[in-house]
């Protein structure tokens, strides 16, 4: 079966800017005849991928449907949520679309990362696919280039033919990073692997009620023209929660996905300059 991609397009990309009112989303920025969500859907054009769903906001739903046309795409599916929920009730509503089968292998991407070597990216998806059960998840850990107190880190030990989440550590400060980077920690990354059975099993355990909502939420949403409107008063009692908080840390059979690749959300301009410098040299 074909991995399912889903994108997450609701973020708002505030850190890049002073005036938090009046600013462009980081994932539409045109850095050159490129956006990192239009580098997103590149990836996904890939013979392991179905088509993409992409979960997101009305006040991005222009922009998504021009990158789509621009990119080829005329199969897709948007899960339009009423209000920002954070990425708990955004993974689970998505995974909730009866089109989507329980077995259904599903990769959850943001749309504001930009990965290099993404034949090394697509290639571990594919060989840790045989590994995916009702209950596990696989999320992806980059090899840090330099200690950053940026972004969340874990810890892993092999165990078998998998590596399994041993720690999660919250953004630390730059002394602790340096530490536990010694101890092999990788990046959280913040993309995920997972069947569909496996996200209502995790969430009817750890999140039972956020999952009744959202249930309630997506079998009451109107279809139309590729759009899933979620419904509103369902929706609006969800918690707002991350994916990381609801699940991740409560779960036991958390795997990981180590990769040494280059990889940036592009989240600071020192970030941004990074890449042109790189650009510059090529």
């Amino acid at each position: 079966m074909k991995i399912r991609p889903v994108i997450l397009c609701g973020g708002s990309g505030t850190r890049l800017w002073s005036d938090k009112k009046h600013h462009q989303p980081k994932q539409f920025i045109d850095f050159g005849n490129w956006t990192l969500f239009g580098k997103t859907l590149e990836r996904i054009k890939n013979s392991i991928f179905d088509y993409p769903i992409i979960s997101t906001n009305k006040k991005y739903i222009n922009e998504i449907k021009k990158h789509l046309r621009l990119k080829g795409f005329k199969k897709y599916k948007i899960i339009l949520e009423p209000a920002k929920r954070n990425t708990a009730p955004a993974i689970l509503s998505s995974a909730l679309i009866k089109e989507i089968p329980e077995n259904q292998p599903l990769i959850f991407l943001a749309s504001d990362h930009l990965i290099e070597k993404t034949n090394l990216f697509n290639k571990s998806i594919k060989h840790h696919q045989k590994y995916l059960t009702d209950k596990n998840i696989f999320i992806f850990g980059i090899k840090p280039s330099n200690p950053s107190s940026e972004f969340g880190y874990f810890l892993s030990k092999r165990v078998g033919n998998k590596y399994k989440v041993s720690q999660f550590i919250e953004k630390p400060n730059l002394e602790k990073a340096k530490k536990i980077i010694k101890k092999n920690a990788y990046w959280n990354s913040g993309m995920f692997f997972l069947t569909k059975k496996s996200i209502i099993n995790n969430f009817k355990k750890y999140q039972n009620r956020n999952f009744n909502h959202c249930l309630n939420s997506v079998n009451k949403s109107k279809f139309k023209n590729n759009i899933y409107y979620l419904n509103k008063k369902d929706f609006l009692k969800c918690k707002t929660i991350s994916f990381d908080y609801a699940i991740l840390e409560k779960s036991k059979d958390i795997n990981a996905i180590n990769l040494n690749i280059p990889w940036s959300d592009l989240g600071s301009w020192k970030e941004i300059c990074k890449v042109y410098d790189k650009l510059k040299t090529k």
